[in-house]
């Protein structure tokens, strides 16, 4: 198959500085070109730099094989099984993840459309490389040795135009992977761009296709979009194409279905209270994350499913008594088992989003009163407080508060959240262990810009 020459835009004609680039990720890529092979910051990276943000990631293709990057790069490991991929270790725990440029497999390129996901590991060009990503804005490649983008699939002008366009025809690479869907309206919320009409288009027409992926690819893709920082304009796109529905068909009944007539505007026309209610408790989140906390999986669902609770069982608007409490908690965590279970989820962690949901109507009758005057400050019934479960419970409290309230968030709030974690390299095991060193589910370990391909 024969690919277009690429554009080619010069270091005096984009805003990307060697400055803003990790000098790990540097140091990589110099030291894979005086090995003689060519190496080229990829995807993500290069579309937050052109955007003026600060890459999450700096990931590196090469033509160099993964035996190769190991002996060139001692201090490295090759993980995958879909994509082999090989991480190279700093100081502190920082990891540089560089691939080998991949061709589209041969199922791709002429298989049946009815299925999904076929391994693909087969190396291929730098061309070959950008065709097989996902979006035209992931698919660009920085150039160390002049300092050029070289671009493929027109992602530099798909960005100068604000649109978040699929590469190829956008109804074949839905069918090979629905959750290509899902990254598309991701970055368009991240970005605040606007899907590409035709991609568009093929979302609508195969959001039933997302039924066809693996339960636990769907969670960790939801967690990704809902920690993203973009939560709000993310259900706002989720809802507008009819894929929110999709991921939580129970919502169904509790809010307004896509307008038919709308369908093309990318917004939500039908608004009721409840779908205010989801937007206030997603721009909490979206809050949280601005200030460098992220929530835990139980506070972030726990809030996501607060306007079904409230719809299912009146939440908000109860005053139960302690039995009255006890007897709606165990009904309630029989119903999220029932609702949750395509997402296969750990038991603990529905445990602690019951005990979270279960427990606002107690936290809402018995408010925090004042104290006597000339004392300051407020304070909780002292009953209520010394429940093991008040302090997490509070602090989701506070949350919904500061939703409803548009308030800054509780100086404090951090129970609960967690910062965002370290990577460290893992420690090698001995041959005789029971298991194997980097061995993990094949979506386990990233791929979600296109970019760990």
């Amino acid at each position: 198959m024969s690919y277009p020459e690429p554009r080619v835009i010069p270091r005096s004609d984009h805003p990307i500085s060697r400055a803003n680039i990790d000098r790990e990720a540097l140091k990589v890529m110099h030291r894979l070109r005086d090995e003689g092979f060519c190496a080229y910051l990829v995807g993500g990276g290069v579309r937050d730099l052109l955007l003026g943000k600060t890459p999450k990631d700096f990931d590196i293709s090469t033509d160099a094989k993964p035996g190769e990057l190991r002996k060139i790069f001692r201090n490295s490991r090759i993980i995958g099984r879909r994509f082999r991929l090989v991480q190279v270790f700093f100081h502190g725990g920082k990891i540089v993840e560089v691939s080998t440029f991949r061709c589209r497999s041969e199922f791709e390129i002429n298989g049946s459309e009815i299925e999904t996901l076929a391994s693909d590991n087969t190396f291929g060009s730098p061309a070959e490389d950008a065709f097989r990503r996902d979006l035209t804005i992931n698919a660009l490649f920085y150039e160390i040795a002049d300092f050029s983008i070289i671009d493929y699939t027109g992602g530099v002008e798909d960005l100068r135009r604000g649109l978040v366009r699929l590469i190829g025809d956008p109804d074949r690479r839905l069918i090979r992977d629905p959750v290509r869907m899902l990254r598309a309206i991701r970055h368009a919320a991240r970005a605040a761009l606007i899907i590409e009409e035709q991609t568009w288009r093929a979302i609508l027409r195969h959001v039933d296709k997302l039924s066809l992926c693996p339960d636990s690819r769907l969670r960790d893709e939801l967690t990704k979009d809902l920690q993203a920082g973009a939560s709000r304009a993310w259900v706002e796109l989720a809802l507008a194409s009819g894929i929110f529905f999709q991921l939580f068909p129970f919502y169904r009944s509790v809010l307004p279905a896509p307008d038919p007539k709308a369908l093309d505007r990318q917004t939500v026309e039908q608004v009721s209270p409840l779908t205010d209610l989801l937007f206030q408790l997603l721009t909490v989140v979206d809050r949280l994350v601005a200030m460098g906390k992220t929530p835990t999986e139980d506070i972030l669902l726990a809030l996501l499913l607060l306007p079904w609770a409230e719809a299912r069982f009146g939440l908000l608007h109860g005053k139960p008594d302690r039995a009255e409490a006890y007897r709606f908690s165990r009904q309630l965590r029989e119903n999220l088992e029932e609702i949750l279970v395509p997402f296969n989820i750990k038991r603990h962690i529905k445990e602690l989003m019951a005990t979270l949901l279960a427990n606002l109507p107690l936290l809402l009758t018995h408010g925090a009163q004042p104290v006597a005057e000339g004392k300051g400050g407020r304070q909780w019934p002292r009953w209520l407080t010394s429940k093991g479960y008040f302090p997490r419970c509070q602090v989701f409290y506070e949350l919904y508060l500061a939703a409803v309230s548009g308030t800054e968030l509780p100086v404090g709030t951090g129970i609960g959240v967690a910062a965002p974690p370290v990577v460290k390299p893992k420690k090698s095991r001995s041959r005789s262990g029971s298991r194997r060193v980097g061995r993990a589910p094949a979506f386990a370990n990233g791929g979600i810009f296109g970019l760990k391909k």
